[in-house]
């Protein structure tokens, strides 16, 4: 590519921080998003190329605040390649009638309106500049495909990230700009537990089987990587013995 300008939502922990460091590492200049300034600062920091992190503290949920996002970035950078909408929110084992109205709105803001005004925001960026084009890769789930007991609100909003991706694929397509999603399995990096608890379609609890970061931020620079008139529409990434397959 003639540029690597990339940004990262999410990007004060876990996935997001470790995507937004190997992009660093593979020569990308990146914009580190999400809402705890603190938290970008030292993703920064830990990057052998601080220099070419930009830290912009928002929330996505907010159409105000994407908008002076992407601003920022053409303002430093003047143009965007790749977007990486990684950035979300989960409500935890809850039966349907327990979910609380308040925390369903707060993972739709930020699931689903979050991913849609970057994604909004990057189409605009994306069609102006010359030359015109990019990429976007939105996050999504295994509950994307197959959901889990009491996981109503987070397989509602993964399900609509399939639904976006695909009309972004197809909408970006006379621009250039190229969208896909990757649905990841349990991942265990710096920020989260070693170990990830999941209920199971019998009522269990159980101890799941967990990927290193590794995999996920190698195939997230392979996707950002990939020139414009190639597309991985979607990837399903999990680990091997995860009992994924067959629980639906």
């Amino acid at each position: 590519m003639t540029s690597k300008i990339a940004i990262v939502t999410g990007a004060g922990s876990g996935i997001g921080r470790a995507s937004a460091l190997a992009l660093l590492e593979d020569g990308w200049s990146v914009a580190l998003i999400g809402r705890r300034s603190s938290l970008l600062k030292e993703t920064a920091e830990l990057s052998a190329s601080p220099d070419e992190a930009l830290p912009i503290s928002a929330d996505i949920s907010n159409l105000d605040e994407v908008i002076d996002v992407f601003s920022k970035v053409k303002e430093r950078f003047g143009r965007l390649d790749f977007l990486f909408n990684n950035a979300g929110d989960n409500i935890t084992h809850t039966p349907i009638e327990n979910i609380k109205y308040k925390d369903w709105i707060r993972v739709l803001q930020t699931n689903v309106t979050g991913t849609f005004l970057c994604a909004q925001q990057a189409f605009i960026l994306m069609k102006s500049q010359l030359p015109m084009g990019g990429r976007i890769v939105n996050i999504g789930a295994l509950g994307a495909q197959v959901p889990r007991p009491d996981s109503t609100c987070f397989t509602v909003t993964k399900h609509a990230i399939a639904g976006l991706t695909k009309s972004l694929s197809l909408d970006g397509r006379n621009y250039d700009i190229a969208c896909g999603q990757i649905d990841i399995g349990h991942t265990v990096t710096p920020t989260t537990q070693p170990k990830s608890l999941a209920k199971q379609p019998d009522g269990r609890i159980i101890v799941e089987p967990t990927m290193d970061a590794e995999a996920v931020t190698k195939t997230i620079v392979m996707m950002a990587n990939l020139p414009l008139d190639t597309n991985f529409q979607s990837i399903t990434l999990l680990p091997t013995k995860v009992p994924f397959i067959g629980r639906g």
